[in-house]
């Protein structure tokens, strides 16, 4: 069966002072169409919502993750069901339940957003600064920092399409104990996490206070509010994070990991969740 999220081409390969055609692998890289179907009283509405640019696969979570993660949807229930169009593969179709009104307002972004950043059609600032029904939740998380050393073993592992194309991000769940959960991979980052989101929502396993958030990049801001959206307490990036999403961080209680190596990290709020023993 054909991987959706890899296509494969020819193209040049130059060096030594030669040239030579050879076949690559690159990952796709299609729109997503999201449109919300809602009792009203007059009846029932159907609205698009946005237009991702997303790697093909687990499109239903990510639908499911953005409404959850933009404040569109507030209560894990909400949603009836998602389905997806029969003309069009790239258009999903979430349902949600009698009497549920969508919080429209906080979906305040152009209806175009690129793979790169879903924070850039935002309409404002104030937009994106969502609450998260799971803000006041405690937490009993512990971590041993040489558990941290090994995630990015393990995802490699896990994050085949990465290993086919070397362009895609992955994010990736663990519990306390280390233990390998989900990973989710797409050319955006953000779908990557809404992907995992989603999952989580769908199957009512949200709020996620239990597990280790794992990112392949950089900590942005956007990725730390979804975080705290779904309710995680512990995030760890191979990256820097942005100083608003060390703000944000410290703001919700998250422990926040950067530059996660084999061998050494950094802490950037949160340290007391690190057991160094």
């Amino acid at each position: 069966m054909k991987d959706k999220r890899v296509e494969n081409i020819q193209i040049h390969k130059v060096g030594s002072d030669k040239m030579d055609e050879v076949a690559d692998k690159v990952a796709v890289e299609e729109p997503l169409q999201i449109q919300l179907l809602y009792s009203t009283a007059t009846g029932q509405m159907l609205k698009d919502i946005a237009v991702t640019m997303r790697t093909p696969g687990n499109d239903e979570e990510l639908a499911a993750g953005f409404l959850f993660t933009e404040g569109i949807i507030k209560d894990p229930q909400a949603i009836n069901e998602i389905k997806r169009s029969h003309s069009d593969e790239n258009i999903v179709q979430v349902v949600l339940k009698e009497n549920i009104i969508p919080a429209l307002g906080n979906a305040a972004r152009n209806f175009y957003t690129t793979s790169s950043c879903g924070v850039c059609g935002k309409a404002s600032i104030d937009a994106i600064n969502t609450v998260s029904v799971f803000a006041a939740g405690k937490d009993n998380l512990l971590i041993n920092a040489s558990l941290l050393y090994h995630l990015q073993d393990t995802i490699k592992e896990q994050q085949q399409v990465f290993e086919d194309t070397g362009g895609i991000h992955a994010s990736a769940l663990f519990d306390c104990g280390g233990k390998f959960i989900l990973l989710r991979e797409d050319v955006g980052r953000h779908n990557a996490l809404d992907k995992i989101i989603g999952a989580a929502l769908m199957k009512n396993e949200l709020p996620l206070n239990g597990c280790l958030l794992f990112l392949s990049g950089r900590a942005s801001f956007e990725l730390v509010q979804k975080a705290v959206m779904a309710g995680v307490k512990m995030i760890a990036a191979v990256g820097a994070p942005s100083s608003l999403a060390v703000e944000m961080a410290k703001e919700n209680g998250i422990t926040l990991i950067g530059f996660l190596k084999s061998n050494r990290f950094n802490v950037y709020c949160g340290k007391d969740r690190i057991n160094l023993k």
